[in-house]
């Protein structure tokens, strides 16, 4: 499997998962939280937004698959995402304002996609040194 070809399955897989996620809390925004015993929001529509961006940031990584180190900003984005969720995560979590539950969406939705990510974006400055034309 040449270089690139690992990067582009990886991205179609986050696009995968991204798009089923906000899918699922845009049409089932209280799910997650009966599933892990969390009360149940009084403003779903705002859960549901989030679902709708991350179901657009798989988009995202599904046109990037195909040529991961020219659409490296895509991933660049994503990973920042990726690290902003769970710090905000920590901080409500250390306030008291969001529960320990919560931290079981970072798992999927952040934490496993650190290393690929991180691996694109390095490939990308050692092939391109961020050249962006």
């Amino acid at each position: 499997m040449n270089n690139t070809k690992w990067m582009g399955y990886t991205l179609k897989i986050a696009a995968f998962y991204n798009i089923l996620w906000g899918a699922w809390v845009v049409l089932f925004p209280q799910h997650f939280f009966e599933l892990t015993g969390m009360e149940q929001l009084n403003h779903p529509m705002i859960w549901q937004g989030m679902g709708m961006v991350i179901g657009v940031y798989g988009l995202g990584y599904w046109w990037a698959s195909f040529a991961p180190l020219v659409h490296w900003p895509i991933v660049a984005v994503g990973l920042l995402g990726k690290l902003f969720g769970p710090l905000g995560y920590v901080l409500n979590l250390t306030t008291g304002v969001a529960p320990p539950e919560f931290g079981y969406t970072l798992i999927t939705n952040d934490l496993i996609w650190w290393v690929p990510f991180v691996l694109i974006l390095r490939e990308v400055h050692l092939k391109t040194k961020w050249r962006l034309s």
